[in-house]
């Protein structure tokens, strides 16, 4: 009962939070870029929440569980660097640009209406992909806590982010993803010290994970292998985790649902901060979330399945107040990232496909109803579709992610950095991407094993770099592409205050001591206990 009251004042506040918000929007800009005014908590905030999902909590733990946190740490370590990067060599620019989605900035740069068109296309495709994940993901954790079927506890998760979502647009989502943020941060860090606990204590819990026979190998650099394994051998092992932390790093340069925050920063020195507390805030939380939920195993190596395990620690090993703030915290780290992929994808459908929106020619009350009404009828959409698509959380949301590493990670780049890439070009780039990344996902289901260096993602991203390159050895740059590309590398103005670059130039410093922080507590609370076992 606690838990279910607690979840339910949890989506009422939610609620509350959408409807006040929605009272102050009054223009397209709040909607869908909240006014382009946001400081560095709210978009570190969005930042977060929006790439911390059921996938995480719930399809990454059980992958941790089943066999292999450090190896998801080691992936971790080279994804989480795409926030710093990202931001440093295309968030900043993109916000430049001062475009209201992501699509809009592709058809400015390239001067081209089916750029814009194909990149809004492929960003409600892929984003949906990814919402019915996270939708999925959200409804089992709630139909297990409230008792009620899975078809409920799905239409109630539709009803609260679609609600806030709709009426607040992104001024709403910063503001709700903030706190959702925060409320899953606590979550993590208050609830795994108390899981450690409960199944042994440090060093004990550590120790007793790493010599478990249920779980051979389960605190190694490498996990399970062999016969049976998700892995088999432990170099195929961290190839895997290398080449998806970099293709999971280029997603959170250029997905839509990572840099789009950044167009609703106050100015480029608030991107750029919160580029870098994000990724320390992702790298934290991580180690703590996959090490603690791995130790369960101790306790209780049957979990069936897997991605419930830290709902049943939650409600087996905690406090009953503690663990009524974890499960708060993870379907608010689903919510979070189901209103901003409904957010992107009704942004998308109104303002990149209808073509008096997408040129700007309706009056603001107007727009914004039709904005109101496209997002709607999306998630009306997105609902049916759960009900038909078995749950799936953590490898729909990977193929869904992949989709943008592959196909807009060239032409993003291109976009900034080259004078000769064209239109023709990024548009076939885009699609070849796309078709790569599909293509070895049908290979795949249809029973071929792709080495791992053949992996979907590597396949499309490679596709989509030679053409882009290719093509525009035989196309020519238009005047207005090359203007556009120019005004990118300009630094404004107002971006030269001596204030903001002073305080901008300490963030690399707290970047570096996070840093050694982070690597004398894994050496202290994960090394020396497990070194006493080899000894």
């Amino acid at each position: 009962m606690a838990f279910s009251i607690g979840i339910l004042v949890s989506f009422i506040i939610f609620i509350v939070i959408g409807i006040g918000i929605s009272r102050k929007v009054s223009s397209v800009e709040e909607y869908y870029v909240s006014g382009r005014n946001a400081g560095t908590l709210l978009i570190t905030g969005s930042l977060v929440a929006s790439f911390l999902s059921t996938v995480a909590f719930m399809g990454e733990v059980g992958f941790s569980y089943d066999g292999y946190p450090i190896l998801l740490l080691i992936l971790t370590i080279f994804n989480a660097s795409g926030y710093v990067f990202g931001v440093l060599f295309f968030g900043k620019y993109l916000r430049r640009s001062k475009a209201l989605t992501l699509p809009e900035y592709f058809g400015k740069r390239y001067n081209s209406s089916k750029v814009r068109t194909l990149t809004a296309a492929t960003t409600i495709i892929g984003v949906s992909a990814y919402l019915i994940a996270v939708t999925q993901g959200g409804a089992v954790l709630l139909a297990e806590i409230l008792g009620v079927k899975y078809g409920v506890a799905l239409i109630l998760m539709w009803i609260v982010y679609t609600s806030f979502t709709t009426l607040s647009g992104a001024k709403g989502v910063l503001v709700t993803d903030t706190f959702m943020f925060l409320l899953f941060s606590i979550a993590t860090f208050i609830s795994i010290p108390l899981i450690i606990k409960a199944v042994g204590g440090w060093p004990g819990a550590m120790m007793d994970g790493a010599s478990l026979a249920a779980r051979p190998d389960l605190l190694s650099w490498h996990g399970i292998t062999g016969e049976g394994a998700y892995m088999g051998t432990p170099g195929e092992a961290l190839a895997w985790a290398i080449i998806m932390g970099l293709v999971w790093g280029f997603v959170i340069a250029v997905s839509p649902w990572q840099t789009s925050r950044y167009l609703m920063a106050k100015n480029e020195h608030v991107a750029i901060r919160s580029g870098v507390i994000a990724m320390i805030s992702l790298i934290t939380l991580y180690l703590f979330l996959q090490i603690g939920t791995s130790l369960v195993s101790v306790v209780n190596p049957d979990i069936v399945p897997s991605e419930k395990v830290f709902i049943w620690a939650a409600q087996n090993l905690l406090p009953t107040g503690v663990g009524v703030v974890a499960v708060s915290g993870i379907l608010a780290a689903a919510i979070s990232s189901c209103s901003t992929f409904l957010q992107l994808i009704g942004n998308s459908v109104t303002r990149d496909l209808l073509p008096k929106a997408q040129e700007g020619q309706l009056p603001n009350k107007q727009a914004l109803k039709l904005s109101r009404i496209s997002m709607f009828g999306v998630s009306v959409i997105i609902l049916l579709i759960t009900f038909w698509q078995p749950p799936s959380v953590m490898w729909i949301g990977y193929f869904a992610a992949t989709l943008f590493a592959a196909s807009w990670g060239p032409a993003a780049f291109f976009s900034i950095y080259s004078k000769k890439v064209t239109k023709t070009a990024a548009f076939w780039s885009i699609i070849f991407g796309f078709i790569g990344v599909v293509g070895g996902e049908v290979l795949k289901l249809l029973g071929v094993t792709l080495p791992i260096y053949l992996h979907p993602a590597i396949i499309g991203f490679s596709l989509s770099t030679i053409t882009i390159i290719v093509v525009s050895q035989f196309t020519a740059v238009t005047k207005e592409e090359r203007t556009f590309q120019a005004h990118l590398r300009k630094i404004p103005v107002e971006e030269l205050d001596s204030k903001e670059q002073n305080l901008t130039g300490r963030y690399p410093y707290l970047l570096m001591a996070s840093g050694i922080l982070i690597i004398l507590i894994t050496f202290i609370f994960y090394y020396l206990p497990i070194s006493k076992i080899a000894l």
